[in-house]
């Protein structure tokens, strides 16, 4: 997980890192069972990473995936990651709990594992950057405001170009 450029002190992208962990944990200990032939473990984990990533997802796409594709400078980036949204949940999700196709759910697990680099180390520390604070404010109901008296960071939005 990102630890380098602060983008964490942004209240979302802190709870969705803390949730990427959660998730990575949950991955990891489903591997585990899967690997130990503890198939009823395996099948509890993977509905356990599901109830996990599922409204992960649903946070991601509806706030910071949507300010990010309106902002556009991302928006092909965001289209990628949420392709990969889509083929993830599509293997998970769709495992016949009573007969499991485990090399499946191992190959998505791995493609979890790029995807959760590729947003920790790459499209967090990039919004950071490229959204205006009022995108933040936007996606960052319970704290409006929370950007108030920072100098470090500038609305791009009042910037004048070139700057």
């Amino acid at each position: 997980m990102c630890n380098y450029c602060g983008c964490r002190e942004f209240p979302l992208i802190g709870r969705l890192s803390q949730e990427h962990w959660d998730i990575a944990e949950c991955a990891g200990a489903l591997r585990r069972a899967i690997g130990e032939a503890r198939h009823d473990d395996a099948t509890a984990l993977l509905d356990e990473l599901l109830a996990r990533l599922i409204p992960h997802t649903a946070t991601e796409e509806s706030g910071l995936f949507a300010e990010l594709r309106a902002e556009g400078a991302l928006a092909d980036e965001v289209q990628r990651l949420c392709a990969e949204h889509t083929d993830i949940h599509g293997v998970l999700e769709t495992i016949d709990r009573t007969s499991p196709d485990w090399p499946a759910v191992l190959k998505a697990l791995d493609r979890l594992h790029q995807h959760i680099d590729h947003e920790e180390h790459g499209l967090f520390p990039a919004a950071v950057i490229m959204l205006p604070l009022a995108a933040w404010d936007r996606i960052t109901p319970e704290q409006p405001g929370f950007l108030e008296g920072r100098t470090a960071l500038e609305d791009r939005s009042k910037v004048p170009p070139g700057r």
